[in-house]
């Protein structure tokens, strides 16, 4: 590993933290070295990530934390499955004898989860499954005991809420247009997989998912998974998407009515449709490895109550090399996707370690492989170091805004968690206010790191700056919109996600440092945050009450 000399003024006084100033100059620091060409775009398994890790050690070690990995070391060990598609020797569906053959990129798109140099799946009956949601707790069931062994599962994406109208059994009954897990693609795929399912597929909308075709075609069949047990690797052996024109006719060809299934799926009373005499085959060559990445954990342990944690958290990831762009760069460092968030964290220890230890430990999470699926904190979730029954909370720093000073913040997740009244208070003593997301049925409260977490219980808070327009200082919302159309549209997961002079920093420091404040108050005291009734996991905690005093 390479390891980095450091300078750092330290120029914070005496807790409390709420008190203290985020330097805007610390985190330009930071990101200028993270996003560098030096770390090659910070890609898993790379020389970039070797490079990357070394800084980070380097970095919290010289801050004076301690490592917080397994057996007293910094990093916790990430395998990772990389796999890619080869070019179809057979795709396509069959009907009454009829071949219809599909064009990947075209009328479908798939990856693979299976560690195999070869899949297939060889004439499938295909079911429509709705939105395929089986949630209990919500009085909803889109399955009633079908079997979707050696099946292809055709779902819809977003919840049965997204265009529910009154009168509609779902309407309001899935938090309307906000999107709630069961909206995930991610939770379809797995939802398929644990029904036996062979293959998934996602029939795409951009309203629904949120993004075009064009976003879903972009890994050119690449996909990324944790190295599971032989009995733990996932039944489908292709996941994907069907585009929506090519969805209709499918419907159509077998006398359904897409349209109609869509609003019959609306409805308590649906059951899945097996899209009649269809069937659906695929053969695609496989191109796997096994990727050896890791976390990064660094912690400050408590005096009084060690063994319960307060959780900071950003990824060190980006997307490495790729085409040049117009000014010729190849690498997607990622300079606010997450470097931003990495200073951030280099910046809260910085002020924890400037006053006394906190009474509660303190974990600073940098995780690996987030643009590949989250992979890096949920393999800490699912194997945790500290125990989730006892980390207090998840506070996540994940893309800020970069245009200067705001009036507001922008809550992520409204009505999951009371760290949403946390994050108001803090930004009342900042003299802001709180503003909730502009998109909620995006489904950003379930598009970062903090969700690995949040599965499994621990409350969350995320802060990220594309999640709203931010009332600006200077210019308004009007600015702020202009802000999040500018990134999203030109430079997120690009290469020009890169620092440049025009970055003004004030504002994300005022975001970090409400991040501070909150996490500092939650290290000084005895309060546990909850889950609010109604979320998807308060259950999932509940039944850890008692570990908690």
């Amino acid at each position: 590993m390479i390891r980095f000399a450091l300078s750092m003024a330290i120029g914070l006084s005496a807790f409390p933290a709420a008190a203290q100033t985020v330097d805007p100059a610390q985190l330009e620091s930071s990101v200028r070295t993270l996003a560098s060409d030096l770390f090659e775009g910070r890609a898993p398994g790379t020389t970039g990530e070797e490079r990357t890790i070394g800084y980070l050690v380097g970095r919290f070690q010289a801050l004076g934390l301690e490592p917080g990995g397994p057996d007293g070391q910094w990093v916790q060990p990430v395998p990772l499955l990389h796999t890619r598609l080869g070019t179809a020797e057979r795709l396509g569906v069959s009907r009454a004898g009829t071949q219809t053959p599909w064009t990947v990129g075209q009328q479908v798109y798939l990856s693979t989860l299976q560690p195999r140099d070869r899949v297939t799946v060889d004439q499938a009956p295909m079911v429509f499954v709705g939105y395929g949601v089986s949630a209990p707790e919500r009085g909803w069931d889109d399955f009633k005991g079908a079997d979707l062994r050696g099946k292809v599962a055709v779902f819809l994406i977003n919840d049965p809420d997204f265009e529910a109208a009154k009168g509609d059994d779902a309407f309001g009954r899935f938090g309307g247009r906000t999107m709630t897990y069961y909206g995930r693609w991610t939770y379809k795929f797995e939802e398929a997989a644990r029904r036996g399912a062979v293959a998934a597929l996602i029939v795409h909308d951009t309203p629904g998912a949120g993004y075009g075709w064009n976003v879903v075609t972009s890994p050119q069949g690449e996909n990324y998974d944790l190295v599971r047990a032989p009995g733990k690797v996932t039944s489908l052996a292709v996941q994907g998407w069907i585009e929506g024109t090519a969805a209709t006719r499918l419907f159509a060809d077998a006398g359904l009515d897409l349209a109609a299934l869509r609003r019959a799926a609306r409805g308590k009373s649906f059951r899945p449709v097996e899209i009649r005499g269809t069937t659906f085959s695929a053969a695609f060559p496989v191109t796997q490895e096994v990727v050896r990445s890791a976390n990064v954990l660094a912690r400050i342990p408590g005096t009084k109550r060690p063994d319960e944690t307060v959780m900071f958290g950003a990824h060190w990831d980006a997307y490495g090399k790729g085409a040049p762009d117009a000014q010729g760069r190849v690498y997607r460092a990622g300079a606010n996707d997450d470097a931003l968030g990495i200073a951030g964290l280099f910046e809260i220890a910085r002020a924890f370690k400037s006053g006394p230890a906190p009474d509660r430990s303190v974990l600073f999470a940098a995780w690996t492989a987030e643009e590949r699926g989250l992979l890096g904190s949920e393999h800490y979730a699912a194997n945790p170091v500290w125990p989730l029954e006892k980390t207090v909370a998840n506070l996540a720093l994940d893309i800020l805004q970069t245009a200067g000073k705001a009036r507001d913040v922008i809550l992520v997740g409204k009505g999951q968690g009371t760290l949403e009244d946390d994050l108001a208070s803090a930004a009342a003593k900042q003299g802001r206010t709180v503003t909730q997301e502009s998109l909620p049925e995006r489904g950003l409260f379930y598009r970062a790191d903090h969700f690995s977490m949040a599965k499994r219980g621990v409350p969350v808070l995320l802060l990220m700056g594309i999640a709203g327009a931010s009332d600006l200082v200077e210019g308004g919302r009007t600015a702020g919109q202009a802000w999040v159309d500018a990134y999203t549209g030109q430079c997120y997961h690009q290469a020009c996600d890169a620092w440049g002079p025009d970055w003004n920093l004030d504002g994300a420091a005022q975001d970090i440092g409400l991040m501070l404040d909150i996490g500092n108050d939650l290290a000084r005291s005895t309060r546990w945050p909850e889950w609010k009734p109604g979320s998807e996991f308060k259950a999932t905690r509940d039944r850890s009450a008692g570990e908690r005093p």
